[in-house]
């Protein structure tokens, strides 16, 4: 079974799901914002991941969010919707619906709070690979599952389910991702799911990242991985250290808390979240306001 992966590097953004002040979805405003993203070069779109909220969606709201996206990007770009959860059969079924909609793969999230065994990791998602035929892409991120699959389960996953063809590492063991690739082969599809990483991941043969603070600067973001394509490492190191303050203020609390209360001040979305997040202590906003007047962004007054 073969696999365009080409079309699967770069930038993809994780995006927000956008709420009204009531808490409900805003489609409207989900269907702008990735009309946006692929103005400004984004590579990629990807919903329904961590910086999704998908732990505070219905099941029903995790599939009309993906509809509706998948709807909006009509095929201009690749689709990468975030379809794990923790119950396994969940998975399976939000991985069918992104299958049925046309997805270009899947993000499945190691499962969290289970904290299963190396062998308990790999039959799940052996199970959740040869469920559909879309390429899956792993989704690793250890500080929220509290659980890390090694390179190995990896390697072994990528053996035995030929459409298992990548990694969101948003770990911060530089080592592992290394190994990852040593261990899994140099074709297979890692991305910087830490800010500060994009590139240096790409420094060692990662394929893009998928980077929250797209959702604030997706041109610049794609920049970064188009400037490295293109062999121009000085101007790519460049944006990397102009990006780094606003990729930590952008987490100085748990993600999607800063990242929202910014697109709010900058008049993206309403910046509502739902419990049990909430908006970013009154010390926070104080920060993510200087970091983007640094940047010359015209900052507004919140409001919801």
């Amino acid at each position: 079974m073969a696999f365009p992966l080409t079309r699967l590097r770069g930038s993809i953004a994780p995006m927000v799901t956008p709420f009204r002040t009531d808490g409900s979805l805003d489609e409207a405003a989900l269907v702008r914002l990735i009309n946006w993203h692929l103005e400004q070069g984004t590579h990629g779109i990807s919903v329904t991941g961590t910086t999704g909220e998908p732990s505070a969606l219905t099941l029903a709201e995790r599939e009309r969010v993906m509809e509706v996206a998948a709807q909006a990007i009509g095929g201009r770009a690749p689709f990468v919707p975030g379809t794990g959860t923790n119950n396994l059969a969940e998975t399976i079924h939000l991985t069918r619906v992104a299958e049925r909609l046309g997805a270009d793969a899947a993000l499945v999230i190691v499962p969290y709070y289970n904290r299963p065994s190396q062998e308990g990791l790999y039959r799940y998602f052996r199970a959740v690979a040869e469920s559909v035929q879309i390429p899956i892409i792993i989704y690793n991120i250890p500080g929220r599952t509290a659980v890390n699959m090694a390179p190995a389960t990896m390697a072994r996953l990528r053996r035995d389910c030929p459409n298992i063809v990548g990694v969101k590492e948003s770990n911060k063991d530089f080592e592992h991702v290394s190994h990852v690739l040593h261990q899994c082969g140099r074709d297979f599809l890692v991305y910087s799911g830490i800010e500060l990483l994009c590139y240096p991941m790409l420094a060692i043969g990662g394929a893009g990242h998928i980077s929250a603070t797209a959702n604030i600067l997706p041109k610049e973001v794609a920049a970064l991985y188009d400037l490295v394509a293109e062999g121009r490492w000085q101007e790519a190191q460049d944006l990397h250290y102009h990006l780094l303050p606003l990729n930590e203020v952008l987490f100085v609390e748990t993600n999607p808390g800063p990242l929202k209360y910014a697109m709010g001040l900058l008049g993206l979305i309403s910046p509502t979240l739902r419990p049990p997040l909430c908006e970013p202590s009154p010390e926070h906003q104080a920060r993510i306001r200087s970091v983007l007047k640094a940047y010359n962004f015209p900052v507004q007054e919140v409001s919801g």
